[in-house]
């Protein structure tokens, strides 16, 4: 039995315990045992099992491991099987499906029988599923809406998830004996928000098609393909991941790893740029005219040979990058070490789950000077929001702690609601006592796109706002943006002098990259905002550099690139004070 299918068990059973409604942590604890098994990646978990070695991996319990070992010893899980039965299998789908917990999918397979995704439109359509209650028409027309997104979205994966797949899947590669170096490319190496498949490029000492074919017979795989030439696989795996292994020579590792690296419509401008220079990109190779082989010793080498600065990954969208490269004025992208402080985080006073003075540490360990501790205003009850009498104490414990931190401060933010009309959650003499203040939309989305854009501009008019929050509502592969008018948007801060969020949860990243190269172009300020909700949350800064360096933004165009002081400045300056 090898690891990835027992972790597609392991999966499996954790998803039925949902359903079931069995206690969340007995759920999360095979998912957390199947996602140890990935990391393992071995193709006999028999030996380790017999050992008593799979029983020390972190994540593996005695319930988990009675399954493994049954699975090596039978090939099947009796505990699956009886999970499954009575429970038709399409109900795991409806686990995906947007706005649907497992509360409402129990209701509507009692009351419609309702058992598949496709049974769930036929009901949502008829009106049958509007007649429920505590659904009505508006959450019918919501769910249809989340099955459009589900089908529509169904091949991608958040970065994340993606990313760490992507390293499992390279650290194997690398353990190849024919396989001297080797890189993740693809839409992860251009740091895409959401990704289709993993593509990784290998250097092998041997021929590369025996080498790819070894791959498309790895512990796990469903199916494999030969790709467009013959050291290239496609791989599915039991669990649904999508692998592109492209194995080539030393000699035309340079080229595929930028090729495979994409995207599209950058390969594509590149090589009409090679051939305006009187080179041809011939497969992996760069050719001179007359045939003759120009050998790189590795990726920058390619544009060297044309003329170009070495262009980042992140930017290889085929958006004016190759232009700016030969012009020899690519930006010099943000890292995180420009960071020097983060302004979005909550703490225990509101949804988060951990205590000002945890979250200032976990901050300074990771080499910034401050943090601010920006928890959710009034209006926002379910999430624990701030009474006045809560925000005084908060504000005196800050001080208590400011006094005995060294070298580091804490700011105090808040998180207030966009009310439907624009106005800012709390009074003016309320909004004065902080230090800052983030705008964020937490109700209403569905308002249209007049009146989100006018209820935007109205909230950037009040002069205590500094920072405009996930200006456009998405949760990537779950909710579509909210209508408004981001140009607008936009062009008012850039006017008004707000800052914008590049919030970096990963089921966000909203603003969209796209529209901070649009902010960059107008001069608006963008904030790299964690919006953690933990101190693990405070690295989700990471995805948000990312995100920033595909809109060739620097670090003098980054809010929490500047000092306290700096910051504090930024906000007084919108207040006139």
């Amino acid at each position: 039995m090898d690891s990835r299918t027992a972790a597609h068990v392991l999966s499996q059973i954790g998803a039925l315990l949902e359903i079931k409604g069995e206690q969340k942590f007995k759920a999360r604890a095979y998912g957390g045992a199947a996602r140890a098994l990935v990391a393992l990646d071995t193709d006999d978990l028999g030996p380790l099992v017999r050992s008593g070695e799979l029983a020390k991996t972190p994540g593996i319990g005695p319930a988990t491991l009675s399954v493994i070992r049954e699975l090596v010893e039978t090939g099947e899980s009796s505990y699956l099987n009886r999970l499954r039965e009575g429970i038709p299998e399409g109900l795991l789908e409806l686990l995906r499906v947007p706005g649907l917990n497992i509360a409402k999918i129990q209701l509507i397979h009692d009351a419609l029988g309702v058992e598949s995704i496709e049974d769930l439109e036929r009901v949502a359509e008829n009106g049958q599923l509007a007649e429920l209650p505590k659904f009505g028409k508006k959450t019918a027309e919501k769910i249809l809406r989340g099955i459009e997104i589900l089908r529509r979205n169904a091949h991608l994966e958040r970065f994340p998830r993606a990313v760490v797949e992507a390293h499992l899947l390279l650290a194997n590669v690398e353990k190849h004996p024919d396989v001297t170096r080797a890189d993740v490319a693809g839409s992860i190496r251009r740091h895409n928000e959401v990704v289709a498949d993993i593509d990784i490029v290998a250097e092998c000492s041997t021929d590369p098609a025996q080498v790819a074919a070894s791959f498309a017979r790895s512990p796990g795989v469903k199916e494999a393909r030969r790709g467009e030439d013959p050291g290239s696989v496609k791989i599915r795996f039991v669990d649904g991941t999508h692998l592109d292994m492209h194995c080539v020579t030393k000699m035309d590792y340079p080229v595929a790893l930028w090729r495979a690296t994409g995207s599209s419509a950058h390969v594509e401008e590149m090589t009409v740029l090679a051939q305006t220079k009187g080179f041809e990109l011939d497969g992996n190779s760069l050719v001179r005219k007359g045939g003759k082989r120009v050998p790189l010793a590795m990726e920058d080498a390619l544009f060297g040979a044309l003329g170009l600065l070495p262009i980042p990954p992140e930017m290889r969208e085929g958006m004016g990058e190759i232009e700016a490269a030969a012009r020899r004025e690519l930006p010099e992208l943000v890292v995180f070490d420009d960071l020097r402080g983060v302004l979005h985080c909550h703490s225990d006073y509101s949804d988060g789950g951990a205590t000002i003075e945890e979250m200032a540490t976990a901050a300074k360990e990771r080499g910034w000077s401050y943090i601010g501790i920006s928890d959710h205003s009034e209006a926002a009850f379910y999430a624990g929001g701030l009474k006045r009498d809560k925000i005084a104490r908060q504000h005196d414990e800050i001080d208590g702690l400011n006094t005995q931190m060294k070298d580091f401060r804490i700011l105090k933010g808040i998180e207030a609601d966009i009310l439907s009309d624009g106005r800012l959650d709390y009074d003016a003499e309320t909004l004065d006592r902080f230090d800052y203040v983030i705008g964020s939309i937490h109700s209403r989305f569905g308002m249209d796109g007049e009146a989100m854009t006018k209820r935007v501009l109205a909230a950037m008019d009040d002069p205590h706002l500094t920072i405009l929050a996930h200006p456009t509502g998405r949760l990537l592969l779950s909710r579509e943006p909210y209508a408004i008018n981001v140009e607008a948007v936009l062009e008012k801060a850039a006017d008004v002098g707000v800052a914008v969020e590049l919030n970096a949860d990963p089921h966000r990243l909203d603003l969209d990259w796209r529209y901070c190269r649009q902010a960059k172009e107008l001069g608006v300020i963008i904030e790299i905002g964690p919006d953690a909700h933990s101190t693990a949350g405070l690295d989700n800064v990471h995805f948000g550099i990312g995100m920033a360096r595909k809109a060739w933004l620097e670090a003098g165009e980054i809010l929490n690139t500047r000092s306290a002081d700096e910051v504090l400045a930024f906000a007084r300056k919108r207040q006139g004070r």
